[in-house]
């Protein structure tokens, strides 16, 4: 399935208003043949016709995210580079020294996911996928062959984030398919059951919110007994929340909070991998601004601030801690201190270490906010937004 598009948004949330494209026009002050260049794809409107568009569907920022997110991917000029890559390993061959350090580099480079720029281990990843395809001599035997494709498969489920981070939507899908397949092919649940967690993250973070449940449903039947339970069930709870689906936004999130608690601690946390329990105040702070909760978001973001601050004052997981600024933007932007809500934004936008896709989707929340109570800091901020790589 193709990634979600401004095109394709613009006419999903159109119909789900129940308007008509002249009632569109009528309600954005644009005309009928404008709305209908820009549903097929003609012609690109400008940020401002964008915002306005998205004012007039009440989008709250998720017609302004996806905009910002179809520039980025735009810019990708090779989106199957990874793929390309991932075949020329599965049809390679190997020995078993070399297997064992795959699968010791892949959790390593895993490891460094939270604060490696995402462009510099994208392509360290893609290094030791292109050396492994020329090195690997052919398995001798079953197992050997099911450990190969194991690690081939998290080196291309780390591709795949880092490549939705980067804002390649087109690559990160194809990256994420070709994990799936290589979890099917060698019967690794575990690596099936993430490769769900990404697709129910890529559609979250396109408004497909329907999908996600679909998604987070066939990734808990095959992840029963892993971390990525978890996650599978945040991710459903942040769809249900934009869905207006508050009682089961509760049970979900209680869901994964008792996940959480029956793993153990894992030894490296910091594998992208694997999901430690201070995660949970995370997740709900997402899910409550989602739903508009904004007092329960705002405790769970200054505890993830609290948590996610080291000794001294930097920031351990820097995507976590940006989200949570933003998160306390939207809150204090509501709540009428816009200057504050604009020096949260901008601090959030300028770490090194970014999500763009979720980064722009709760950023493209707080810019929608902006827009209708500070005219001139929303446009500073857009134009943070637009300078995004």
């Amino acid at each position: 399935m193709l990634m979600a598009s401004f095109p394709e948004t613009l006419r999903r949330l159109r119909n789900g208003r129940g308007l008509s494209q002249m009632g569109l026009a009528q309600r954005s002050g644009w005309s009928r043949q404008y709305i209908g260049f820009w549903e097929t794809g003609k012609y690109t409107p400008n940020p401002q016709q964008v915002q306005d568009l998205d004012k007039a569907l009440q989008a709250k920022g998720e017609l302004v995210g996806v905009a910002h997110l179809d520039n980025i991917d735009a810019r990708d000029m090779s989106p199957l580079e990874t793929v390309e890559l991932l075949e020329r390993l599965k049809a390679s061959d190997t020995s078993t020294q070399t297997l064992e350090q795959l699968e010791a580099t892949a959790f390593e480079l895993c490891c460094r996911y939270k604060d490696t720029p995402a462009p510099v281990l994208r392509a360290e990843t893609q290094r030791v996928i292109a050396e492994a395809a020329g090195l690997l001599r052919r398995p001798v035997g079953l197992k050997e062959h099911r450990e190969l494709l194991a690690s081939t498969g998290w080196l291309a489920l780390l591709v795949g984030c880092l490549e939705y981070d980067m804002g390649l939507r087109r690559g990160a899908e194809a990256t994420r398919r070709a994990a799936h397949d290589l979890a099917r092919e060698s019967g690794h649940r575990e690596i099936e059951a993430w490769s769900y967690e990404m697709s129910a993250w890529f559609k979250l973070t396109q408004g497909r919110y329907h999908e996600v449940l679909k998604e987070t449903k066939g990734g808990l039947h095959a992840g029963q007994g892993y971390y990525v339970s978890a996650q599978l069930l945040s991710q459903e709870a942040k769809a249900l929340a934009r869905l207006g689906d508050a009682r089961q936004v509760r049970q979900a999130l209680e869901a994964s909070r008792r996940v959480l608690e029956s793993m153990p601690l894992p030894e490296r946390p910091e594998n992208h991998f694997v999901v430690d329990p201070a995660k949970h105040d995370f997740y709900a702070m997402d899910t409550y601004r989602l739903a508009g909760a904004h007092d329960l978001a705002s405790d769970h973001a200054r505890e993830v601030l609290r948590q996610g601050t080291g000794p001294n004052g930097e920031d351990l997981s820097p995507m976590r801690m940006a989200e949570a600024r933003l998160t306390l933007g939207v809150v204090a932007a509501h709540g009428g201190e816009t200057d504050e809500a604009h020096s949260l934004g901008m601090q959030a936008l300028d770490g090194a270490r970014k999500s763009l896709p979720s980064l722009v989707m709760v950023a493209a929340e707080l810019e929608s906010v902006l827009e209708e109570r500070a005219p001139t800091l929303a446009a500073d901020f857009t134009a943070r937004i637009s300078a995004l790589r």
